[in-house]
């Protein structure tokens, strides 16, 4: 499904622009790096990861899982993960005006740094959900209701130029690896399992494949 494709491909950017954010976090702790850095990784965060690529899971993927593969859209992955997009939405308000202050206080620096923590944590790991879960699950059941393709989009200009800065970020500030976050395959990556989202077997799942792999166990 090309525009399953397309969304994978802009998780690769994303992951790599997320470590190169904690790079430059790490560097202005330090005194170091260029405050016009930070309007750039926010551009590409606001402008690329969110209006393009959150938008396009939002209005086409997630809506198509409601609308024509008659999934829920009000609790379960569909919701749990749109509601993940509007947390992370909210921590770049608070990252705003710290990332490209030029002479941030210590309160600052600390403040920075906790929320470009939880926001490269967040969507590291709700990328791993996407993936594992979110995207091959979501493309079976559209299958299942006759669904073979979605319309993806190309970028618009404000688009592909903040696709451009994160790929000169990723440059100029090479991905930094966070050892502390867990990250894997499967519901339990998902930052919203156990209090959002029961998981996809409890949210998804029909009578007929709870019958199918209880079967299955018994035959083993």
């Amino acid at each position: 499904m090309q525009l399953i494709d397309d969304l994978r491909r802009e998780h690769d950017l994303i992951e790599q622009v997320l470590g190169s954010l904690r790079a430059f976090v790490t560097a202005r702790l330090a005194g170091q790096g260029d405050p016009a850095d930070g309007a750039r990784f926010m551009a590409f965060f606001r402008c690329y990861a969110g209006d393009f690529h959150h938008h396009k899971e939002e209005e086409v993927l997630f809506r198509a899982l409601a609308e024509r593969a008659e999934l829920p859209a009000d609790r379960g992955p569909i919701a749990a993960l749109t509601g993940e997009h509007r947390r992370m939405a909210g921590l770049l308000d608070g990252l705003e005006g710290l990332l490209a202050a030029p002479s941030p206080s210590a309160a600052d620096l600390h403040r920075m740094e906790a929320l470009a923590v939880d926001y490269s944590r967040s969507l590291w790991r709700h990328i791993d959900a996407e993936n594992s879960v979110m995207f091959p699950e979501g493309e079976e059941r559209l299958r299942r209701f006759h669904v073979r393709d979605l319309p993806s989009r190309p970028m618009t200009s404000e688009e592909t130029l903040a696709w451009e800065a994160g790929r000169v970020l990723v440059a100029i500030h090479p991905p930094q690896h966070d050892a502390e976050v867990h990250r894997g395959d499967g519901c339990i990556a998902c930052p919203s399992y156990g209090t959002a989202c029961d998981g996809l077997e409890a949210e998804w799942w029909t009578d007929l494949e709870w019958e199918e792999m209880w079967e299955r166990r018994q035959g083993d």
